[in-house]
């Protein structure tokens, strides 16, 4: 790395510096990662096999990458990690607008200065977090915001005939030269102004209201789209995809342990939590698992996908309802309920497209469906599975917990109670305490009731016991006894 205490171009020549571009930049520090044997992408879990060697066998050919993929897959995430692959500081003249390279410098500006000041011409260092442009496609977007136009004020400033070049004021790309330039949902981008990229791409000269510049311009295109988007919105031209070097897919995570992965490492983490909050991996599971049932439910659109940022939002819901009814009992620690899971019902709402069948059932009367689907799911995971249908002399592991409820009036667990008095009530069903430990002998203490409750909530949904919401919580309650009150 060049020392950035150098300020002049004389020092820089001393010093020995050879101009790099930006691809040859990227692919040696790549390779030197490679050897090294350190992950190029170290935050960007379930790519591992995929995503990744196709990204790292683009840059070192030396590709515009095209990421194509759902809303939610990381995309703009892997873009922004292509900064740890550049150097540190790479010189510029000083007070270039488009980041001029001291030895080979492009703007009229840079080749003025440089001729007057050959080796005192200053010097100035960017580092590789300000290497960094991207625009999102909309529709209103111009040429003149991403190439540049006639700047009408700089021409009265500088008293300057409009046919002079240095009245143009450059857009967006070239004020990106020698940086990563990302375009956000390239599909949305009119046609014309995607035309306008053609020879950015290709040739690096640009065209700015008359004016034929002759810019060789360094750049990394990074690009992504949605497949939605090339129904719904519009696409990406022909002759610019034959321009990008690579497309790559990406994709949701495979599993739930690589799912938990990423929402532990995107959720926000409170350290200012008003007390310590613990989170049983079961409900860690069945949080990812509500994704996972949502990305296959008939109620929401499969093409629109289901983001990694439902689960993530999900998380940082689920423990704050934990938190605010420990704020509301005055406890310093607390442990997530199985009825919290509940508070995740607006993360999923505003996260998930439906289909016409899921706009008639409503978006709150999906998201508790996905969670239903979730539980069960995951309970033939944890315990033996619960027959619907049996004869009347046959047993099942359920039958003491079933009996302990048929002859039990209603049993009632309000939401805001107590951790102290919620475990004390949960463990008043002594056959739900046995059943768990049985088929779950190695579970902690502090997870026992959520796993107590897990069993109840499985119970209502294959048919064997009923749940009534009340003001305060939810009354569980015997299936035929529930039945004959409606009766009557």
């Amino acid at each position: 790395m060049m020392q950035t205490t150098i300020h002049t171009l004389g020092a820089l020549k001393a010093a020995g510096y050879t101009p790099k571009s930006i691809k040859n930049e990227l692919r040696d520090n790549l390779i030197q990662t490679l050897k090294s044997g350190r992950p190029s992408f170290p935050t960007m879990h379930g790519y591992e096999h995929t995503v990744i060697p196709q990204l790292e066998r683009a840059i070192l050919s030396k590709h515009n990458i095209n990421l194509l993929g759902l809303r939610g897959q990381g995309k703009t995430r892997i873009a922004r990690l292509l900064l740890h692959l550049l150097d540190e500081y790479i010189p510029v003249v000083a007070g270039s607008e488009i980041n001029d390279d001291p030895l080979q410098p492009l703007s009229r500006y840079a080749q003025d200065l440089i001729a007057e000041k050959a080796d005192d011409t200053p010097i100035t260092w960017l580092h590789r977090s300000e290497r960094f442009y991207e625009k999102l496609a909309t529709p209103d977007v111009t040429i003149a915001d991403l190439i540049g136009d006639i700047d009408p004020i700089k021409a009265a400033n500088l008293k300057l005939s409009y046919a002079d070049d240095r009245v143009l004021h450059f857009g967006m790309i070239p004020r990106a030269n020698r940086c990563i330039f990302v375009i956000n949902e390239l599909p949305d981008l009119q046609a014309r102004i995607q035309v306008a990229l053609f020879n950015i791409l290709e040739e690096g000269d640009i065209q700015i209201r008359g004016f034929k510049l002759r810019l060789p311009l360094d750049l990394q295109f990074v690009f992504t789209a949605n497949p939605e988007d090339y129904t719904n919105r519009g696409s990406i031209i022909t002759p610019l995809k034959d321009r990008i070097g690579s497309q790559i897919l990406t994709h949701y995570a495979a599993d739930i342990k690589t799912a938990k992965r990423i929402t532990n490492q995107e959720a926000e983490q409170l350290d200012h939590r008003f007390c310590k909050v613990h989170v049983p991996e079961l409900a860690k599971d069945i949080l990812e698992q509500v994704a996972f049932e949502a990305r296959v439910s008939p109620y929401i659109d499969y093409k629109s996908g289901v983001s990694a940022r439902m689960s993530i939002t999900a998380y940082e819901n689920l423990v704050s309802t934990a938190e605010r009814r420990a704020i509301l009992n005055s406890e310093t620690q607390t442990v997530v309920r199985f009825s919290d899971l509940m508070g995740m019902v607006p993360s999923i709402t505003g996260k998930v497209e439906l289909v016409y069948e899921g706009e008639q059932e409503g978006s709150a009367f999906v998201a508790n469906q996905l969670i239903s689907e979730a539980i069960k799911t995951l309970f033939l995971t944890y315990f033996p599975k619960i027959e619907k249908l049996k004869k009347r002399d046959d047993k099942t592991p359920y039958d003491a917990v079933l009996s302990w409820f048929y002859n039990a009036s209603a049993f009632q667990l309000p939401d805001e109670q107590g951790s102290a008095l919620h475990e004390k009530t949960l463990l008043q069903i002594e056959p739900l305490k046995d059943l768990v430990y049985k088929y779950q002998p190695h579970v902690a203490s502090e997870d026992l009731p959520f796993l107590m409750e897990f069993v109840l909530w499985a119970l209502v949904e294959f048919k064997q016991l009923s749940k009534t919401k009340t003001a305060d919580g939810l009354s569980f309650n015997d299936l035929y006894d529930n039945l004959l009150q409606g009766l009557s």
